[in-house]
């Protein structure tokens, strides 16, 4: 441990540089590259300042070498990965210590959930990063601008044009390696055209610990973007997105003949928006199917599902210190699925689910902003709910100081309401959603004008969790409430050589009678860093560190639920550029830790990938 933190130690110290990107206009008729802009549903002038969200951009996705979502998402803090295996294998994660069902996942600001699904989570391990142009992720309260199922947060997909025309290849061996394309035109009548493709193909050993089979993933990306000016007010965009990923998977953490995913995704996304000095309106239109097929010893497992979507929203400035929002939303998910095999299990069924919401803002002074958000939803087994979310956010010269207040929802299942299995667990139209409350204090503090501090502190109660019943004949909701609570801290520093930020999480996540929720680690903390460095007969060339060091957690390890050992990654990769070339050595677990997470479940060791990308 002692050489892990000097070597972090060192890299800290020394002299750094960072680029920046600047954030392009709304009018970007030019094609500009820029940092993609992403308005927050359900907000408007005056508290969309005091939204918390972090970005990762397109420039930070690509200087980390990330390959898939999961390698972005495992270095920030609050967020927890757990994948049965390497890459391609099924993945949830946690959110500040809450339900892995409980962060919504969105495209462009639209929720993708899979109703095939039976508890509703989103399988991150399907998510290759390459035509991705931006992440956002909203943490805690954040989440509920975007309505049902964010009681933890939400992470937010970007496809938006990418102005940068470029190709890159990567890996380390034949069976181990990456390609990707991106090429924009900007018409002679006005349209921007952006096309993004790319392919992944990863063997690795077994994904179940001390297994000797070499599984193998390939993913396979789609990404068409346009967007037109309609008038100097007003802009359509569209994107058309697809992946499909192929993996070998291990039939359970002791059964190595395992079976083959065949997941498939589509959606299209199109949109108009109108703004002016003081209002802007938006209509969004979105369709989304997923095809899912496991090939077990012979049988075959088939889920499909499909999801429309309609939202207009607008907002207006009234004056120097009041603006507010109004908006709607119409989303039916239609699924079914048949699981084949020594377990069966089918489902079918649609829901719907109807939303109105509104939101409004006051100014008092330049240092005082009171945000109020209110949303009602109408479902067609639940009914009406309403949720709502407060905020009042103060500024004492350095000082920034948050109080929120929210409360969430997450509906039933396809499966939870009508499903059925061999074991005898029906489904229950009867359900009631599960809710919940949070509070949250956050404070930023500014050492100077680029070293800054955030603290946040939070707590939840989670309730009329769905749960089987303890005879297993059906899905009821439980009695037992959970409460999380935690502090995150953040020391960023920034200027014209430097980009880094130190972090911390300690939280827990415990039932009403003390039981701890398994793979739900109390603490965690680490550091990412950006820094360019000169060296003598090498010129420029950047590095990226990211470090995180997750403590011990409760997990079942095939025989009893036992507390499992911390980890401590560390990935670091290089970047050259010459002339219209980047050379980039990426390394993954540098440190070579053997761990497994979740339990019984190998995860990677030390990698090195070679990257070559070229602009154009």
């Amino acid at each position: 441990m002692l050489i892990r933190i000097a070597l972090l130690f060192v890299l800290l110290i020394n002299n750094v540089s960072a680029d920046k990107i600047e954030k392009c206009e709304w009018n970007n008729k030019d094609g500009i590259p820029c940092i993609s802009i992403q308005k927050t549903p359900n907000s408007s002038f005056y508290n969309e300042q005091t939204v918390s969200k972090k970005i990762i951009t397109k420039k930070e996705i690509l200087e980390s070498g990330s390959l898939d979502v999961n390698d972005i998402l495992k270095t920030i803090s609050g967020l927890d990965i757990f994948q049965s295996g390497q890459k391609g294998q099924q993945t949830s994660l946690f959110t500040r210590g809450s339900e892995s069902n409980h962060t919504l996942v969105l495209l462009n600001g639209v929720a993708i959930n899979d109703q095939s699904v039976t508890d509703g989570l989103h399988d991150f391990g399907q998510d290759f990063i390459q035509t991705i142009q931006q992440i956002e992720i909203y943490k805690g309260p954040n989440g509920a601008h975007f309505g049902p199922s964010a009681i933890a947060g939400a992470i937010n997909f970007i496809t938006d044009i990418d102005y940068k025309n470029s190709f890159s290849v990567g890996g380390f061996d034949g069976e181990n390696i990456s390609a990707n394309t991106n090429y924009t035109k900007l018409t002679h009548n006005g349209w921007h055209l952006n096309f993004k493709g790319s392919t992944s193909i990863n063997k690795t050993g077994s994904a179940i610990a001390k297994g000797t089979e070499e599984d193998k993933s390939k993913n396979y990306q789609f990404n068409l973007n346009s967007k037109k000016w309609i008038n100097d007010n007003t802009k359509f965009q569209s994107t058309f997105y697809s992946r499909k990923t192929k993996a070998d998977y291990d039939g359970s953490a002791t059964d190595e003949t395992g079976y083959v995913s065949d997941n498939k995704m589509y959606a299209f996304q199109s949109s108009l928006e109108s703004v002016s000095k003081n209002s802007e309106n938006s209509l969004v239109f979105h369709y989304h199917n997923y095809d899912r097929n496991y090939e077990n010893s012979g049988y075959l497992d088939e889920y499909d599902s499909e999801s429309l979507f309609v939202r207009s929203e607008s907002k207006k400035k009234f004056n120097k210190k009041f603006s507010f929002g109004l908006g709607s939303e119409y989303k039916y998910d239609w699924g079914k699925f048949e699981n084949r095999g020594s377990y069966s299990a089918s489902t079918k069924g649609h829901m719907k689910n109807f939303g109105f919401y509104g939101n409004a803002g006051y100014k008092f002074n330049n240092n005082q902003i009171l945000s109020l958000y209110g949303r009602t939803d109408e479902h067609n087994t639940t009914s009406r709910n309403e949720t709502y979310k407060l905020n009042f956010t103060q500024i004492f010269d350095k000082l920034e100081l948050g109080l929120t207040h929210s409360t969430g929802l997450r509906n039933p299942t396809l499966y939870e309401l009508y499903g059925t299995d061999n074991y005898g667990i029906t489904g229950n139209i009867g359900l009631n959603p599960e809710k919940s409350k949070t509070n949250e204090i956050s404070t930023k503090y500014n050492f100077t004008e680029n070293i800054f501090m955030n603290i946040t502190g939070y707590k939840t109660k989670i309730f009329d969790q769905i749960e089987s019943n303890s005879a297993y004949t059906k899905h009821v909701n439980e009695q037992i409430d959970i409460y999380q609570n935690g502090i995150e801290s953040e020391l960023t520093l920034l200027n014209g050589f430097q980009n880094i930020t130190i972090f911390s999480n300690f939280s827990k996540s415990r039932k009403a009678n003390g039981q701890a929720q398994s793979r739900r680690p109390d603490l965690s903390y680490g550091a990412n860093l950006n820094k360019k460095y000169y060296l003598d007969y090498f010129g420029n060339f950047n590095l990226n560190l990211n470090y995180k060091h997750t403590g011990k957690y409760i997990d079942w390890d095939g025989d009893k639920n036992s507390r499992q050992k911390s980890t401590d990654i560390l990935d670091l990769s290089f970047n050259k550029k010459i002339y219209d070339n980047i050379y980039s050595l990426n390394i993954t677990n540098l440190l070579n830790e053997r761990y497994e997470k979740p339990a019984t479940y190998n995860q990677d060791g030390r990698k090195i990938k070679i990257n070559f990308r070229r602009t154009f």
